[in-house]
């Protein structure tokens, strides 16, 4: 089996609120409505357009982030969901697609190599952007390479807090002493203080909550 995770841009009601902005919708499909986990900085206009497009159910809100329940499905809207080119191809959507920085971002497993390069073929073919970010072989699983790898326990960050958080290492931000200060570190990033150390709470709170469960 191969495993492939890649971007495609269109032009959905999840993909287009993203673009520009540090927002991030991970969606799990469930027929007649989406579960949302969404989060950003300025989460409000998003959830406005996936209301005005979609309808939402119900919602939970936290400090730049919510989980929504939409009241009906995305596919019930659009003719270009990949769903049906996946079908075509026999291969499967690993869940959640995630939606960040203005494109739709998809992992896909397939029992051949040749079946992903057709997929890929169609969605181009019909118009769609294809950006592949990783392709591997997926075999049998052992203590030496085992099915779950760091891209199933690592959470994914948004684009601005993997920024602030690779800049935050390279400058020595987590050394003793430190190397830098978060003023410093906001004067490079471009943006206030407050907002960078924000993106680096929100990347250490991620990071620490998915791996503290593999200590034990």
């Amino acid at each position: 089996m191969y495993e492939a995770t890649f971007t495609v841009s269109d032009s959905s009601a999840y993909t287009q609120p993203t673009a520009g902005t540090d927002c991030r919708i991970e969606l799990w499909c469930n027929d007649h409505s989406d579960l949302l986990y969404v989060a950003g900085s300025a989460i409000d206009p998003l959830l406005s357009r996936i209301r005005a497009d979609i309808g939402i159910e119900d919602q939970l809100r936290g400090d730049g982030e919510a989980i929504v329940i939409t009241s009906s499905c995305l596919k019930r809207h659009e003719t270009t969901y990949i769903e049906r080119y996946l079908e075509s191809h026999n291969c499967l959507l690993l869940p959640p697609l995630w939606y960040e920085d203005g494109a739709k971002h998809c992992r896909v497993l397939a029992l051949d190599s040749r079946s992903l390069t057709d997929l890929y073929r169609d969605l181009v073919a019909d118009g769609f952007e294809i950006d592949v970010r990783t392709k591997r072989e997926v075999g049998a699983p052992s203590h030496s390479s085992p099915l779950l790898t760091l891209d199933d326990v690592v959470p994914t960050l948004t684009g601005r807090q993997r920024a602030a958080l690779s800049l935050a290492v390279e400058r020595g931000y987590y050394d003793l002493p430190r190397g830098t200060t978060t003023r410093e570190l906001a004067d490079e990033l471009g943006v206030s203080r407050r907002t960078a150390e924000d993106h680096l709470r929100r990347a250490e709170r991620k990071l620490i909550t998915s791996m503290v469960s593999y200590l034990y």
